[in-house]
């Protein structure tokens, strides 16, 4: 006996782990002639930890990888970190602010390092991290998005979708945070509700309303949908004076169907600076376009006497020029709306028009499969055509309104911790500025043209993600050839050949625009195939009362972290995967992580048991059914493995996970091990703790992977690398014959329990396989005696077509019968009780939402009290 009497997780993860990587368990082989599977693991922030986001990911991509190995096939799930370059921007630029400086004063050179040093400092932690959640990653194939290789892909597909393009510089409308002094994405924009005071105005002969007068000093456009019958009289085109914030204005009439002639009174004015709809709308007809709000937050000269305030500060005193001009119509102080803030700095995003790099996502220039076709196209083809496969289905409908909608792409950022856009520009004596697009610039040095200086701004950190899944896999030395074309490395990085197109893509449905789509866009035009074949996409972790994990509710935040030296690793990987399903977010819960740790305990138990029957000195031999019990088992774990595989296979994670944990609590623990106890077949409980273990082994690696290495028949193999074994022949008429004698066995102790007797002998008239089992059922049943008669009377048994009966009396029977009807009686009444209250609308409306809450509650669950006791009572009123 090798196992000690209780597991200890903390007692053995680390070493485990630490074997794994000593045995080279999770390299992959590119020359192998095995299938390949390949994930990229979505990179995480390095200056980050373990979130339980990242828990669940690092679970679910285990499994898939643990379990391909099993497969036979060779697995390549390669790790890496992403160099986060908003979120690390922002942490130096605060840690400059604390020290009373910042980057300009520091210069960028200073910045950069210190960014790297900070970097280097915290890169092992999540690393380590991702190790300590068991993760069975190729450590070997580390990336990083700044790495020499990676940065060189970067800069090679940004300079050959400028040649063809595809990458414009231009004037167009951003997201811009003043706090941060950087564009941000659509994506990375959140929007939050604030109240605030909704104003009406006149504006000549129209009213207008807005929540925000501070941007109304350009205004000179007066819009309407061209269908509204209100303003029919007037044409688009009609010009007209008004008195405004800066006195007397001439306005013209634009007719646009984006207007929503619903909304206030169907007319507005427009700021093509600071709107992205205003911006459309000026562009499709021409427009000027005057800024009022400079990139400080501050209001320009414009705005008269109120330039230099803050947006803030302008606003009630604009309102109140207005009132005094008598233009101020109306004001709605409860107005909510939506304002846009910047997910990483939380600032308030101001859209403004700057020159800056954008994508082309409308340009028909992408070659694919025989077509030429626009980046839009691309995306919507290759899910359409069943290139890609995302899961759950229904989120294609989401992905094809987000790109049905998608806007040319702002890749510049205007801060220096990234990859630097590879543009440079130079100017002559009359301000004539010149571009130039490549690695660096051209050596001429013609007359009259200053030096070449390279764009200050830095690339959007997902347009470097976006090529994840292939940049990772070129060969590093290649990527240093410079005579070396993309095309060209590609087909010489051994990695890229074997592994891509990735097998699948396992991510959150939180950025499947953020990444998943990008990576789409960029990877097909790069190497002209799709990224991956599959898109899995898991839910978010929510709190216990269903809320968002959030930082300004402490108590809400799960930390991986502190609940792995509680419970163990297992354990929390098992209690993200109970009931996961595909694109559904999941509620943390207690009892999920306890009910997973005492499965790992059951798991320990189990195989201490089957360990001290077989014995240190076991030899391998052949397995082999004997018992009935034992075909029984060998059925069961026919059924499981297979319906395991499909289910893994599909991504069915909950439903494997599902199959797994009855079997081993129900069918071996419960079961088969108490049978075998009368005559233990050691060479077949030693195969069922090797499958058990293998099945058990892509969800809870470590203690399976501890149980294993104690196996003295295992010698010094892994478990980590070992195949799924062929299941085992068995006798289905026996392993049916088991099934009978578990419903003897089942039913017999319900009665027993239920009537609350014992010392009761289980009589049979002529039934083989109960004189065959007659000892394993007394035992099982806990029965005085199994007793073969010619004929006899008593409580017979319903749930088998065998003729046998415990020999309970009537007259017991009917009196339980008659305490059972009492508490059908007393129960009913208890639920008409709660259904009262609950169809009255006044206790609904009125009552508390916790108290209504508990009430629906104690009805679900006085319903099924109920159904159990209706179900005792046809049992017994069978026989009674």
């Amino acid at each position: 006996m090798n196992l000690p009497k209780a597991y200890d997780p903390g007692a053995y993860e680390a070493d485990i782990y630490a074997l794994w990587e000593r045995s080279e368990a999770f390299v992959a082989h590119p020359d192998s002639k095995k299938e390949h599977f390949s994930i990229s693991m979505p990179p995480p922030n390095e200056t980050g930890t373990l979130s339980i986001g990242h828990s669940l990911f690092l679970t679910l991509q285990d499994i898939m990888a643990r379990h391909a190995r099993q497969r036979g096939k060779d697995v390549l799930w390669l790790p890496g970190t992403d160099h986060a370059a908003m979120a690390v921007n922002a942490i130096i630029e605060k840690k400059l602010t604390d020290e009373g400086t910042n980057k300009h004063e520091v210069g960028r050179e200073v910045f950069l390092e210190r960014t790297r040093e900070f970097v280097a400092a915290s890169r092992g932690t999540m690393l380590g991290q991702m190790r300590a959640m068991g993760a069975s990653a190729d450590w070997s194939r580390l990336r990083y998005t700044l790495d020499e290789s990676l940065s060189w892909a970067v800069q090679e597909v940004f300079i050959k979708m400028y040649n063809d393009g595809l990458i414009y510089r231009g004037n167009r409308i951003v997201n811009w945070d003043p706090n941060l002094e950087t564009n941000v994405s659509d994506e990375e924009v959140e929007y939050k509700e604030e109240q605030a005071t909704f104003y009406t105005f006149q504006y000549g002969p129209f009213q207008i309303g807005t929540a925000r007068p501070e941007t109304k000093f350009g205004d000179k456009y007066v819009v309407m949908h061209p269908d509204d019958e209100r303003y029919a009289q007037y044409k688009h085109g009609d010009t007209f004076e008004a008195e405004w914030l800066n006195g007397k204005v001439t306005a013209t009439v634009i007719k646009d169907e984006a207007v929503d002639p619903a909304f206030g009174t169907g007319v507005m004015t427009i700021t093509p600076w600071h709107d992205h709809t205003d911006f459309e709308i000026a562009e499709r007809h021409g427009l000027e376009k005057q800024q009022i709000i400079d990139f400080h937050g501050k209001l320009l000269p414009i705005a008269g006497d109120f330039a230099g305030m803050s947006i803030a500060e302008a606003r009630p005193k604009i309102a109140a020029l207005l009132e005094e001009k008598g233009l101020l119509i109306s004001r709605d102080e409860k107005y909510v709306h939506s304002i846009a803030v910047n997910e990483r700095g939380k600032g308030v995003i101001e859209p403004q028009i700057r020159l800056q790099w954008f994508v082309d996502v409308n340009k028909q220039a992408v070659e694919w499969k025989g077509k030429t076709l626009s980046f839009k196209e691309v995306l919507q083809s290759v899910v359409r055509e069943g290139d890609i496969k995302i899961i759950p289905e229904r989120f294609e409908k989401i992905y094809f309104s987000w790109i049905d909608n998608l806007r040319d792409w702002c890749v510049s950022r205007q801060i220096w911790w990234g990859h630097r856009i590879p543009a440079w520009y130079r100017t002559d004596a009359d301000g004539q500025v010149e571009t130039f697009v490549g690695a660096v610039p051209p050596a001429d040095e013609a007359e009259g043209w200053r030096e070449w200086e390279q764009d200050p701004d830095t690339l959007d950190t997902w347009f470097s993600s976006a090529l994840w899944t292939w940049s990772t896999l070129i060969d590093p030395e290649l990527a240093r050839d410079a005579s070396l074309s993309l095309a060209e490395v590609l087909a010489g990085s051994p990695d890229y050949q074997a592994y891509h197109p990735t097998t699948v893509l396992e991510t959150g449905w939180d950025i499947i625009f953020f990444w998943v789509a990008r990576m789409i866009l960029s990877t097909t035009y790069a190497t002209g195939t799709v990224p991956f074949k599959d898109v899995y996409l898991h839910g978010m972790v929510r709190a216990e009362d269903g809320k968002k994990m959030s930082k300004s509710r402490p108590e809400s935040i799960i930390d991986p972290l502190t609940v792995i030296p509680q419970y163990g690793t297992d354990a929390l990987r098992m209690a993200l995967v109970m009931g996961v399903s595909p694109g559904n977010d999941q509620n943390w819960s207690t009892g999920k992580i306890e009910a997973n740790r005492n499965f790992c305990n059951k798991l320990w138990n189990v195989a201490r048991y089957i360990e001290g029957i077989v014995g240190d000195d076991f030899s391998r031999e052949k397995s082999e059914a004997v018992s009935v019990a034992d075909h029984w088992v060998l059925s069961k774990l026919q059924q499981i493995q297979q319906g395991m595989v499909n289910d893994l296979d599909a991504y069915r994670f909950g439903e494997a996970y599902d199959k797994l944990y009855h079997f081993i609590w129900d069918d071996v623990a419960d079961w088969y091990i108490e049978a075998s106890k009368a005559a233990p077949n050691k060479p077949l409980l030693a195969h069922v703790l090797e499958s058990v273990l293998l099945l058990a082994h892509p969800f809870a690696p470590f203690v399976t992977e501890t149980i294993w290495q104690t196996l003295k028949w295992e010698g010094d193999s892994l478990l980590a690398t070992k195949q799924l074994t062929k299941p085992l022949g068995f006798d289905a008429k026996q392993a049916a014959t088991f099934g009978e004698i578990q419903n003897i066995v089942s039913e017999s102790r319900f009665v027993l329990t239920a009537l609350k007797v014992s010392g009761i002998t289980l009589y049979y008239t002529a039934v083989p396989f109960i004189t065959e089992n007659a000892e394993t059922i007394k035992r099982m049943a806990r029965l005085q005696a199994v007793t073969e008669v010619e004929d006899g009377t008593g409580l017979f048994l319903t749930s088998t077509n065998a003729r046998c009966w415990l020999d309970i009396d009537q007259g017991t029977a009917q009196a339980y019968l008659k305490e059972l009807n009492a508490k059908r009686e007393r129960q009913a009444a208890v639920i008409a009780q709660l259904e009262g209250r609950l169809s009255n609308d006044s206790y609904v409306k009125n009552a508390p939402k916790d108290i209504v809450a508990q009430t629906r509650q104690q009805l679900g669950e006085a319903q099924e009290l109920l159904a159990s006791l209706e179900r005792e009572y046809d049992r017994f009123n069978t026989t009674a």
